[in-house]
C-alpha cells in the first residue's frame, strides 16, 4: 500500500513538474520545504501542496479630467486689471512688512555687536550663537525682499 501511495505521489509530482507548477511539502512541526524528494517527503510524513502563482490586480484606469469650455476660461480685461491691482497691492504690503522686519533685525544686530543679554555675560557661546542667528535672519529677509521685488516687477502696473 505504501509503495502504491509513494508511486502515486511520485507520478503526481512528475505531472506537476511538466505542467510548470511548483510543489512544496508541509511536514510535521509546521515545516514547509521544496528541497526534498517525494520519497523523502513520504518517509517524513509530509503532505504535497501545489504552489499558487501570486495574484496580480490591474490598476484602475485613469479617469479623464473634464475640461472647461473654451469660453469660460477667458477673463475680461476689467477683471484682469482688478486682479493684477489686488496682487500688486498685496505684494507691496508684504514688501513693507518684510522691510520693517529687516530694519528691526539690523538695529538688533548693531553692525555685528548686539547688546549682551544677562545670560550671555557668563556664557559667551550663547552670545556668539545669537549673533550668528541674527546674521542668518538678515540674509533670509534680504532674499525674501528681493523675491518680492521680482514678483512686483512681474505684475503689470
Amino acid at each position: 500500500m505504501l509503495l502504491v501511495l509513494g508511486l502515486g505521489l511520485l507520478a503526481a509530482s512528475a505531472v506537476r513538474a511538466q505542467s510548470g507548477t511548483q510543489v512544496y511539502y508541509v511536514c510535521p512541526g509546521n515545516v514547509f520545504t521544496n528541497t526534498i524528494t517525494a520519497k523523502e517527503a513520504e518517509q517524513r510524513g509530509c503532505k504535497a501542496r501545489e504552489a499558487q502563482q501570486p495574484t496580480s490586480v490591474a490598476m484602475p484606469k485613469a479617469r479623464p479630467v473634464p475640461s472647461a469650455s473654451p469660453g469660460s476660461a477667458k477673463v475680461n480685461d476689467a477683471d484682469q486689471r482688478a486682479r493684477e491691482s489686488d496682487a500688486r497691492r498685496i505684494l507691496e504690503s508684504e514688501l513693507a512688512k518684510e522691510e520693517a522686519a529687516l530694519e528691526a533685525l539690523r538695529r538688533e544686530y548693531n553692525n555685528g555687536e548686539p547688546e549682551r543679554r544677562g545670560d550671555e555675560v557668563r556664557n559667551p557661546q550663547k552670545y556668539i550663537d545669537r549673533v550668528a542667528e541674527i546674521k542668518a535672519a538678515i540674509t533670509r529677509k534680504e532674499a525674501d525682499i528681493a523675491a518680492l521685488r521680482r514678483e512686483i516687477s512681474k505684475v503689470a502696473s
